[in-house]
């Protein structure tokens, strides 16, 4: 990141788009959801099952994304109403980074460390 763009602003917080768009997507439910969708699971129930989130979560969720025009709801059942997501332009616009957090994940931060062969031996 060039230090040019931003310029100190001693005794505030500093102006960032960073921080703008970590007040959209910036939470685990937000980001799974995305996921998801990335995925093309687009209905809530299924959402719900992968991500693992309560349901009153995911619905605020899906909401606030929904507003900030992340992602878009469209009717896919008139009896019984229901309804499905799908990512808008901007939505797309994060799968390069979701891919790349996903790899960092598999790199530095995976729950799951494994001995080495070596180390067995």
């Amino acid at each position: 990141m060039s230090q040019e763009i931003e310029s100190t602003n001693l005794g505030a917080p500093r102006v960032c788009p960073i921080a703008d768009a970590l007040e959209i997507i910036g939470e685990r439910w937000s980001l799974l959801v995305l996921r998801e969708i990335g995925f093309d699971v687009h209905r809530f129930k299924d959402i719900q099952v992968n991500t693992g989130a309560p349901r009153e979560t995911l619905a605020l969720r899906l909401r606030k994304l929904e507003e900030a025009g992340v992602i878009e709801r469209r009717r896919y059942s008139e009896r019984p109403p229901r309804d499905e997501y799908l990512l808008t332009a901007a939505g797309q616009d994060l799968l390069p980074t979701l891919a790349a957090l996903r790899a960092w994940g598999e790199r530095h931060a995976s729950p799951v460390r494994r001995p080495s062969a070596a180390a067995d031996e």
